[in-house]
């Protein structure tokens, strides 16, 4: 016979069973949920690692890029170097043979001398000079007998400041003829230096 404690106790024994089945079932999709809900895709927050965490030597992709570039800068700056000494090399060639004479004319002139309309002088680019400051002088002898001539050439930066001289000869000019020679600074390669005439005597 069935009586109501028993009725009571199968109703306590199925609760309590009913329990435990949802407790699991809870666990179970929180353990599934959980592992879904922390991940930055779901959660829309993107991975912001932190830098400091991270040490050691860059990939060696890059350190070979670093090294490369390096080195195509010390080849470039060896060659332009090559190239500009090479340049002063021809230039001192030509008009070093009358340098002395041209110096010893102008110890005695006083203010820019007497041949400053026989003088003109072009800026030269740094891609013809090597990366120096070299500009072109032309000399006409405006005179009708064969004359010697010596000009001194200076090199000013912007503010008119003087950073380097030069004296340049040509020796026994015929009447009307010209003479082009080459002035030219290796000082301050890096600056834009302008060239002009300060003094030229015929003589």
């Amino acid at each position: 016979m069935t009586t109501a404690a028993h009725v009571g106790g199968w109703w306590r024994t199925l609760s309590a069973l009913a329990l435990v089945v949802g407790a699991i079932g809870a666990l179970a999709a929180c353990g599934s949920s959980g592992g879904s809900s922390t991940s930055p895709s779901a959660s829309g927050t993107p991975f912001s690692p932190n830098p400091s965490a991270f040490s050691g030597s860059p990939p060696s992709a890059l350190a070979s890029l670093a090294a490369s570039a390096q080195a195509s800068l010390s080849a470039a700056a060896s060659s332009l170097s090559a190239a500009a000494s090479a340049f002063e090399a021809s230039v001192s060639a030509e008009v070093g043979r009358n340098r002395a004479a041209a110096q010893s004319a102008l110890t005695s002139v006083s203010g820019g001398g007497n041949a400053l309309s026989d003088v003109t002088i072009t800026g030269l680019p740094k891609t013809s000079s090597a990366g120096l400051n070299a500009a072109m002088v032309t000399i006409v002898n405006s005179t009708s007998s064969p004359a010697s001539y010596a000009v001194k050439v200076n090199f000013s930066d912007a503010s008119g400041a003087v950073v380097d001289s030069t004296v340049l000869g040509v020796e026994n000019l015929a009447p009307g003829a010209k003479a082009t020679p080459t002035a030219f600074t290796v000082k301050s390669p890096d600056q834009a230096l302008v060239p002009t005439v300060a003094q030229a005597q015929r003589y």
